[in-house]
């Protein structure tokens, strides 16, 4: 029997891809994961499942989706797909290493690492834009856990950075402060006592997190 009261939601990263590697700002560009992003991911998998998730819900981009995937082989749930959980569109600044934009858009990349809501990656999407799709994706899954539930939201280093953000209600300036996620971690969000209006309220209960006490064991034959 579950002993917490409210809702929790997983929000959970991609395994590590090519891009990953060599530094390439990957965007919506649809990159699988490599070996070692399968691996992790099949890790990663064997202790989330430990939570007991209720429902899982993935950016239909294939690195996500192969590795929420490998949560669905362990627990048997099967994976929604929401488009608006993709990372951030960054336009031109796709498919190029951290270190060329830097050389080309050096003021653009500063101001868009510091957390500054308003500059568009690449001459495309703001993280406002992208902390706006995040958070209705969220909202449209939420359905599918109960009361006391846990839903696994599988996407991308930052849009999972800025959905953090929106729904926890950090001012603005104050989005910079969170840090990203490494590849196959996670972090969870813990509801609270709902808003006036009874919209949902959250609380960080972890961050970048990696490990779990007790992995599942999944049995052969």
């Amino acid at each position: 029997m579950r002993e917490r009261k409210g809702r929790r939601v997983v929000f959970w990263r991609h395994g590590r891809t090519d891009w990953n590697a060599a530094g390439r700002f990957q965007g919506q560009t649809d990159i699988p994961l490599n070996e070692d992003g399968r691996v992790q991911a099949q890790d990663a998998a064997l202790r989330l499942a430990s939570l007991m998730p209720d429902a899982i819900v993935s950016s239909d981009l294939e690195r996500t989706r192969a590795t929420a995937e490998a949560l669905s082989a362990v627990t048997g749930l099967p994976v929604a797909l929401d488009a608006g959980l993709r990372e951030t569109n960054a336009g031109h600044w796709q498919g190029h290493t951290f270190d060329a934009i830097r050389a080309l858009y050096g003021d653009s990349l500063h101001r868009w690492e510091d957390g500054d809501v308003h500059v568009p990656a690449g001459g495309a999407e703001t993280r406002l834009d992208v902390a706006a799709r995040v958070r209705a994706a969220v909202d449209r899954a939420l359905g599918a856990a109960p009361a006391d539930g846990t839903l696994v939201v599988v996407s991308h280093g930052g849009a999972i950075r800025v959905g953090l953000a929106e729904l926890l209600g950090l001012p603005h300036g104050l989005w910079g402060a969170l840090s990203g996620l490494a590849n196959c971690s996670w972090s969870v969000l813990e509801e609270r006592r709902p808003h006036p209006d009874g919209s949902p309220r959250w609380r960080l209960g972890e961050h970048n997190a990696g490990t779990l006490p007790v992995p599942v064991t999944v049995e052969e034959g």
